[in-house]
């Protein structure tokens, strides 16, 4: 098998994809690290919608997605960036989402967290944003799920300072029925949250952050942290309340920053263990044993995809990540709600089935050659 992929100079090469993909049969959870994957949902191809319009979902392939990342040990992190909140899937759209997956969970007995935060509120002031924020966290927590509370657009339009995020997070921790998951998203993910915490300084914006789980260690079972920056991650995590877990959210450093060091390790919670389930969990049980070698052997060789996937603009690594989930087979078709299946490039894209295929990522290697080549002819690559 030969496939002919276009490179970024505006020319052609060949390349033989693999044939032996890797076999890893489904298992139960990790026990010395807790492991998410952030998951993306399913477009419905067959309905008419516009770009503005709301997100049409295929539920059946959207479930039946989380169903594979449960069964290989994973946890679910619902209705976060990765399934385009803000970006196509508007917070009625998000909000049948988290019902509807928290129900299979509990079907299956599968882990799930779900993101709430004020998407639905566009700006507004401080008791509005609040208003928003409990309303988004009332439906996580009567789904039965764990809540993530998300970085807020509003928020950091509205915010003067570092009080009033202190005010409004310990006001929704105060009420919070079960302690939950602080999420920073860097604004690399988002640019709207520049200055996030009250501070484009990070190290003020770090002590912020610090005061308001300090303020509430009960309240707070982990913080998720977006900022693809390591060394910050490691002095953060040193920092944190006993208790209080970190979750990397570092696409570009998690083999090191799950591993750990003398004085800790980080857990995850990631959006790149989309496309990696199966091998991210099968390389994390290894840290069971204590096993770093096998550990660092699986996880290091699937940066380059990480990275090549979060190339700027960062939130649009959603696209590579429904490409390659097309291509495993796991869904029927290339769209994404919004129709950002055509935020990358097509160089972006053959070099992301390029590097999944090195990785033995395509359960049916011969299928994702198919579908890959049938993507191309479209954009009159040759065959």
């Amino acid at each position: 098998m030969t496939i002919r992929l276009p490179t970024p100079d505006g020319g052609v090469r060949q390349y033989e994809p693999r044939t032996d993909p890797l076999a890893l049969a489904p298992a139960g959870p990790p026990a010395s690290r807790t492991v998410f994957s952030a998951a993306h949902v399913v477009a419905d191809p067959y309905a008419d919608t516009t770009p503005d319009g709301p997100a049409a979902v295929d539920w059946d392939a959207t479930l039946a997605f989380r169903r594979h990342l449960w069964s290989h040990g994973l946890g679910v992190a619902e209705a976060m960036d990765t399934a385009q909140r803000g970006m196509g899937l508007d917070w009625a759209g998000a909000a049948e989402l988290i019902r509807r997956s928290a129900a299979e969970a509990r079907a299956v007995g599968g882990r799930i967290a779900c993101g709430a935060g004020t998407d639905h509120l566009p700006q507004g002031t401080l008791p509005r944003i609040r208003a928003a924020y409990e309303e988004q966290l009332a439906v996580v927590e009567e789904s039965g799920a764990q809540a993530i509370l998300m970085a807020s657009r509003a928020l950091a339009a509205a915010a003067t300072g570092p009080d009033d995020y202190l005010d409004v997070y310990g006001h929704l921790l105060r009420q919070a029925s079960e302690p939950v998951i602080l999420h920073w998203l860097g604004p690399m993910f988002d640019p709207a949250l520049d200055g996030y915490w009250g501070s484009a300084d990070l190290d003020a914006a770090t002590e912020t952050f610090l005061a308001v789980i300090a303020a509430h260690p009960d309240k707070v079972e982990g913080v998720k942290v977006s900022l693809l920056d390591a060394r910050r991650e490691v002095e953060l995590r040193r920092r944190l309340p006993k208790g209080v877990r970190c979750y990397t959210g570092d696409d570009f450093h998690y083999p090191e920053l799950i591993e750990g060091d003398e004085q800790g390790f980080s857990h995850a919670l990631l959006g790149v263990f989309d496309p990696l389930g199966p091998l991210a969990a099968e390389a994390v049980r290894t840290l069971d044993t204590g096993d770093t070698t096998t550990f660092r052997k699986l996880l290091d060789p699937t940066v380059d995809l990480s990275r090549h996937l979060f190339q700027p603009p960062t939130r649009y690594y959603k696209t590579g990540v429904v490409l390659l989930a097309w291509l495993a087979g796991h869904q029927d078709h290339f769209t994404m709600v919004g129709g950002l299946q055509s935020a990358r490039s097509l160089p972006h894209l053959a070099r992301a089935y390029e590097l999944a295929d090195g990785l033995g990522l395509f359960p049916d290697p011969s299928l994702a050659e198919s579908r890959m080549k049938s993507l191309l002819t479209v954009h009159g690559v040759p065959r």
